[in-house]
């Protein structure tokens, strides 16, 4: 098969987790920039990115890369790409543009112009002098213009990779299924270790970790806009999922992940995404106040999306919870606790300052990754 310059698109701050999920994949030619990894591969290898990675957002194909300070540059610096090789002669092509730092800024006219320089393309090699149909595969392009370099990209996910097709009921201030992934694997936490969300809202923290531990592919419920393409090779995607349905691990009992939390009805919809997600049985959910958090485990983990006060009215509110957060944690001496919120004094108001912090982004907001490490568990004598 022939191998592409591939893109996986990952949110600021996660980039380097997206790195090393991909690594062990097996992949070896990788390189980080802001908000993407670069890496190369075929057509096996674009579903296979799809189906397991767990922090990135969408699958991208590098179509080519080129400055470009004019229209006319854009133009046929777009056309001497090689369209046809993926767009049929009735594919649907939409483009979309992004500009940051450019000379070339107006969105409109950079959609319009790829797009004419796209068709311009195709019309000579398929010798037709019609307007394409647009009936066919979609083919979503996009030109993506960061300090007037042009990158010409296809879109192979689709829909956003974080929309694993459990999450069907919506919540209050959900956090994204990429995001709550990455918060898990930036832990030490292991399946023999208890882990509690106490704020687990619609319950995403704890079913990715349940998805994550029990090495359930987060691709494997739902389809990908490439899966229609015409250059697909026959049955690449009915084996890469009856690899992921073969990959899943069975040997490790029910897993210890409880996720609390004050609302019966968010709580109802995390159950409804468990059994979505295949992983009910390793979660308990239970109406509980942050308050009265305790736990019988020596050794575990608390890894939460706690309210963070945005609005004036909720920071006085805010402030004293994470006050009562510090004091409550207190009696679970022995843990580790990872807890990301926007708001920036924090580690003041929960008494204790972090082992580490690590900027991330949840949706547009900036938020810090807080990590307190507790300390390792003593092992038992033989």
């Amino acid at each position: 098969m022939d191998r592409f310059n591939l893109i996986a698109v990952s949110k600021f701050g996660i980039e380097s987790i997206t790195a090393d999920e991909l690594t062990k994949l097996g992949y070896t030619d990788i390189t980080v920039e802001t908000g993407r990894v670069n890496f190369k591969g075929d057509f096996k290898d674009i579903a296979k990115a799809n189906m397991w990675l767990r922090t990135a957002e969408r699958i991208l194909i590098n179509v080519g890369e080129f400055k470009a300070v004019s229209f006319d540059e854009l133009f046929e610096n777009v056309k001497s790409l090689p369209w046809e090789d993926w767009i049929p002669q009735n594919g649907e092509f939409p483009v979309t543009a992004k500009s940051i730092r450019s000379t070339l800024f107006s969105l409109s006219d950079c959609q319009a112009i790829a797009k004419k320089a796209i068709v311009e393309r195709l019309k000579k090699k398929y010798k037709s002098t019609d307007w394409f149909t647009e009936n066919g595969p979609k083919y979503k392009i996009n030109v993506g213009i960061l300090n007037d370099t042009v990158t010409m990209t296809i879109d192979t996910s689709g829909d956003s990779l974080h929309k694993r097709g459990y999450r069907i009921l919506t919540g209050g201030a959900p956090i994204s299924e990429t995001l709550a992934s990455a918060m898990v694997q930036l832990t030490k936490w292991k399946y023999d270790r208890v882990l509690i969300d106490p704020f687990c809202g619609t319950g995403t923290i704890p079913i990715e970790a349940a998805m994550w531990e029990l090495n359930m592919a987060p691709g494997l419920n739902r389809g990908f806009i490439c899966e229609n393409w015409n250059q697909y090779p026959e049955n690449v995607w009915e084996d890469i999922r009856q690899e992921a349905h073969s990959l899943i691990r069975t040997d490790k009992g029910v897993l210890k992940i409880h996720g609390t939390d004050i609302d019966e009805d968010s709580l109802s919809k995390a159950r409804y995404h468990a059994k979505q997600a295949g992983v009910f049985e390793h979660i308990h959910f239970q109406k509980q106040d942050m308050h009265d958090i305790s736990s019988h485990y020596k050794y575990g983990f608390i890894i939460t999306n706690p309210p963070y006060g945005e609005r004036l009215e909720d920071e006085e509110h805010v402030i004293q919870l994470y006050k009562d957060m510090g004091n409550v944690f207190k009696r679970l001496e022995t843990w580790s606790f990872y807890v990301i919120t926007s708001n920036k004094d924090f580690e003041k108001y929960f008494g204790r300052r972090s082992d580490k912090k690590r900027k991330l982004y949840n949706g547009m907001l900036e938020c810090d990754y807080y990590q307190f490490y507790g300390p390792r568990p003593v092992l038992k004598p033989r």
